[in-house]
């Protein structure tokens, strides 16, 4: 499902010329931390399929890059399919089976993939994380969650205490039944970490903190005793669901500031 569209004149940093892939490269490296990422990140950030080099007009938006969000984003007329879970992980993988109908759609349609995982989780502006604290409306939102020497998630606290039971509709209003809570820390919620994804082992850093809520996507049946015996609230929200707002960030800063035409691909996996 498409979600989202916007539309303006082609641009690059202010001022019109037209935008090929190595000035979008540059243009997202000057504000994600991809560079300074690529010792602590497996994931293969930035290109990862390239096109002819033809000037980039429209630029699609997913979580996920799948036949699906390849097709779709092709079927629109995209020049790029800018996502959060890419191809390729760091390691050679065989272009073939599934994998090649994959690559060969994106090359088909001269479509780049621009992946960014780790640097859009933990962008202070435009992640995943920061996101889901601006939802919820924090304060004092500060690193959190060391990994690598880098803080990929964020805490942060509420002005006043705010009940346990209006945290998920805050967050998940249209996905209330694909989110769970361990309900084992106080009812009235006033400090928060939040690290999107799979971030269930890092439960651990935010009972050394004290926190009172812990936020992440994917559940896990091996942090039910530590979560319950250390009395801290856990939300699994979904890996998908947590880490939409990092994509839509960078299609809305995209838009405004490159001028692009810009289309968000929603395609939820309900985990």
């Amino acid at each position: 499902m498409i979600v989202a569209d916007t539309l303006a004149d082609p641009c690059f940093f202010g001022y019109n010329a037209p935008m090929n892939i190595d000035d979008f490269d540059k243009w997202c490296r000057s504000y994600l931390e991809i560079d300074a990422m690529e010792r602590a990140d497996a994931s293969m950030n930035g290109v990862q399929i390239g096109n002819s080099g033809g000037e980039i007009k429209k630029i699609a938006f997913a979580v996920d890059a799948c036949l699906d969000t390849l097709k779709k984003a092709s079927d629109v007329g995209a020049d790029v399919l800018f996502v959060h879970h890419g191809l390729f992980w760091g390691r050679p993988v065989s272009i073939s089976g599934d994998h090649y109908k994959r690559v060969k759609t994106a090359m088909d349609g001269d479509l780049v993939l621009y992946a960014c995982h780790l640097p859009l989780d933990m962008h202070p502006e435009y992640g995943n994380n920061a996101g889901l604290a601006a939802v919820l409306g924090l304060t004092d939102v500060e690193g959190f969650g060391e990994y690598k020497g880098f803080n990929i998630g964020v805490k942060g606290r509420f002005e006043k205490p705010v009940s346990r039971d209006d945290i998920i509709p805050a967050l998940f209003s249209d996905w209330e039944a694909g989110v769970r809570m361990l309900p084992f820390g106080p009812a009235e919620i006033k400090t928060v970490g939040i690290i999107s994804g799979g971030g269930t082992r890092e439960v651990s850093d935010a009972i050394a903190e004290g926190l009172d809520l812990y936020i992440t996507g994917d559940a896990s049946h091996q942090v039910y005793h530590e979560s319950l015996e250390a009395g801290i609230n856990v939300l699994f929200g979904g890996h998908y669901m947590t880490e939409i707002t990092g994509v839509q960030s960078v299609m809305k800063k995209c838009s405004e500031e490159l001028k692009l035409e810009t289309v968000f691909i929603d395609v939820p996996t309900g985990l």
